[in-house]
């Protein structure tokens, strides 16, 4: 054990959603195209299992194949964005609608869905 380590949490390093078997060009569309997170390659030893992932500073986004796929429609991860409206809008213009729920102190935020109806939320910071 490293000097001063207590065994606590301190970080994410990544999300995994699940995602269908076949899906990773729409992932790709959706997550690099339309979100702007760089796809990564994924290691040869995983890479095999299909799926892809999506980093960038602060944030890695893994999908990964799952036969018996199902969507997570309540547990979700959540996106900090520089312009929720635009982003909000450009995903429109794509046919992937947002919708608005309860407030949060501190945010504005919209709920939409990925490609596989993943939940998906979309944070900005209010002035």
């Amino acid at each position: 054990m490293r000097q001063g380590a207590s065994g606590k949490v301190v970080a994410i390093d990544h999300v995994q959603l699940a995602m269908p078997e076949g899906g990773e060009a729409e992932a790709r569309r959706f997550y690099a195209g339309l979100l702007g997170i760089p796809e990564v390659t994924k290691p040869p030893n995983l890479a095999a299992r299909g799926g892809c992932w999506f980093e960038q500073a602060g944030l890695k986004i893994h999908l990964g194949v799952e036969k018996e796929f199902s969507p997570a429609r309540k547990a979700h991860p959540a996106f900090v964005v520089d312009d929720l409206f635009v982003l909000v809008a450009r995903l429109a213009a794509a046919g992937f609608d947002a919708t608005e729920d309860e407030p949060l102190a501190g945010f504005v935020r919209r709920y939409m869905s990925d490609p596989f109806g993943n939940r998906i939320e979309l944070l900005q910071p209010s002035d």
